[in-house]
């Protein structure tokens, strides 16, 4: 590869904010009630391929990665409120500059200040670049002596002003940048989003993605990679980068039909992905269980537990948790069946999560259930 990824990537943007460039842009629909109060410049140079912002609710502290011109910002600042926050991060000037230009008079719109936009790389969100810079101008780098003095300065930045804390963001999005990271950063990257996330956090990722490996020739085009689509995540193993990183409840929420583009007869389109963090913790017994509806015969979690239809399965308080959660992807395909007299967690035994058992239904009826008289409803159910 005879060039440099980052900087092709921040001069095709730096393009993209000083004059609209269509090629950047795949063609997507976005609910027009929160444009109306977003400039028009920003809409016709913000660039995407999905629309991430759809899954976003009142309230959420919200980053979004790669943020260019501020419309995802924007919107979403609408729907998470007074009492939401959206921090968008971009490592482009001209994008930042451009997101900032209109934020007080949208908040005047508004009637709240509720965006932020920093400076940092996607795949690096504990180091803050604006401080960085700053710290440059004054220590110019000439030696290795200086070189090493720039280390000790990153590394302090990360953990006295880190860009963005751990375990401190409800949602991560990002519309159109992840293909965009150099692919020997892309694990990290992921790494990050995980980082960033809160327990029972989301990641909602728009991003192109292709149906077969690319040859080497699209990977060493520079015009491609800024476009867009040399840096495309083969589609499976994008979903898997989510799993690897920790992940659990990945979901394709929209597959575009028919192709962005097509190079080669290799197909490049839009696919948005929901992510949840959370699965992290002991495991303890409680006696609950649950319930698989169907339709299928059965079905396999992130950790490996199988779902027998119809099936007390038992599980532990942990699993029971992110499986029946009013806000779970699995809730619509979940029965809950807590056990009659409830087990506090401080008193809760290690529960065994590697094997999948059908839990007995007098565990979850007590052990003095045959005792206890059934009162029926006096409404006849016939």
């Amino acid at each position: 590869m005879g060039y440099d990824i980052e900087t092709s990537v921040l001069e095709r943007y730096e393009g993209g904010a000083k004059e609209h460039q269509p090629s950047l842009c795949c063609p997507t629909e976005y609910d027009g009630r929160y444009l109306t109060i977003i400039p028009e410049e920003i809409i016709a140079k913000d660039y995407g391929c999905g629309d991430p912002t759809r899954y976003i609710n009142e309230g959420e502290v919200v980053v979004d990665l790669g943020s260019g011109a501020g419309k995802n910002c924007y919107i979403i600042a609408q729907k998470v409120g007074k009492n939401g926050q959206v921090i968008g991060v971009n490592f482009n000037d001209e994008m930042l500059n451009l997101a900032g230009k209109y934020q007080q008079e949208i908040a005047n719109k508004l009637g709240f200040l509720n965006t932020k936009f920093i400076k940092g790389k996607i795949q690096d969100l504990k180091l803050p670049l604006t401080p960085l810079e700053s710290w440059l101008k004054s220590n110019p780098i000439h030696n290795l002596t200086d070189l090493k003095a720039w280390d000790i300065e990153c590394d302090r930045l990360k953990k006295q002003e880190t860009l963005v804390a751990n375990n401190s963001i409800d949602v991560v999005v990002s519309n159109c940048v992840l293909n965009l990271v150099k692919p020997e950063d892309k694990q990290q990257l992921f790494a990050e989003i995980f980082r960033v996330l809160k327990k029972g956090g989301r990641a909602v990722i728009s991003d192109i993605v292709c149906d077969e490996d690319l040859p080497q020739e699209i990977i060493d085009d520079p015009d491609l990679w800024s476009g867009c689509l040399a840096g495309a995540f083969r589609e499976d193993l994008f979903l898997k980068m989510f799993e690897d990183a920790g992940f659990y409840g990945v979901e394709i929420l929209v597959r575009e039909v028919e192709p962005w583009q097509v190079i080669k007869g290799i197909e490049f389109r839009s696919l948005t992905v929901r992510a949840y963090k959370g699965k992290e913790g002991e495991c303890k017994e409680r006696n609950q269980a649950v319930v698989y509806k169907g339709p299928w015969k059965q079905v396999k979690d992130d950790d490996g537990h199988t779902y027998y239809r119809g099936e007390r399965m038992a599980v532990c308080d942990k699993t029971f948790n992110i499986l029946t959660n009013e806000n779970s992807p699995y809730t619509d395909s979940i029965i809950p069946i807590s056990p009659l007299q409830e087990i506090p967690l401080e008193k809760a035994g290690d529960f065994t999560c590697n094997s999948s058992v059908i839990r007995d239904p007098k565990q979850t009826k007590g052990n003095t259930y045959g005792e206890k008289t059934i009162v029926k409803n006096e409404q006849s159910c016939c």
